[in-house]
């Protein structure tokens, strides 16, 4: 390398002593830390973009289980209207039987009455014959 005139240190390459020797040259602190700065600001950088990819797929997750629930909830809401529609059609059946049953009712006791007279009157007709 002493015939480049160039002497490498780590990626960065250094003019050699115009004297020809090769003593290591003095590495600045201040680019030295400039260095040392950079790649942890690279790597503090990096935790961030890692943090901030998995608070989206966090972000993305929660989205879902709400579309999820908003579906849930769209069903539930779909089958409580069906419900009310079953309930009101059985309300307005049971109406109907209710008033059907009443009806039966009164003509039973009706039946009921036109059968004692006529059982009282075929009574009184044998009783008058014998």
């Amino acid at each position: 390398m002493a015939a480049m005139g160039m002497a490498a240190l780590g990626d960065a390459t250094i003019p050699e002593p115009p004297d020809g020797t090769t003593s290591r040259p003095e590495i600045n602190p201040r680019r030295a830390e400039t260095s040392k700065t950079r790649m942890s600001g690279q790597s503090s950088i990096d935790t961030a973009v890692k943090r901030l990819a998995m608070a989206l797929d966090a972000l993305d997750a929660a989205v879902e289980r709400r579309r999820a629930g908003d579906r849930n909830e769209d069903t539930l809401a779909a089958q409580v209207q069906t419900m009310g529609l079953d309930r009101a059609r059985l309300a307005a059946t049971l109406d109907g039987e209710t008033a059907r049953t009443r009806k039966l009712e009164t003509t039973n006791r009706e039946i009921a009455e036109r059968l004692d007279a006529a059982i009282a009157g075929i009574q009184s007709v044998i009783e008058g014959s014998e």
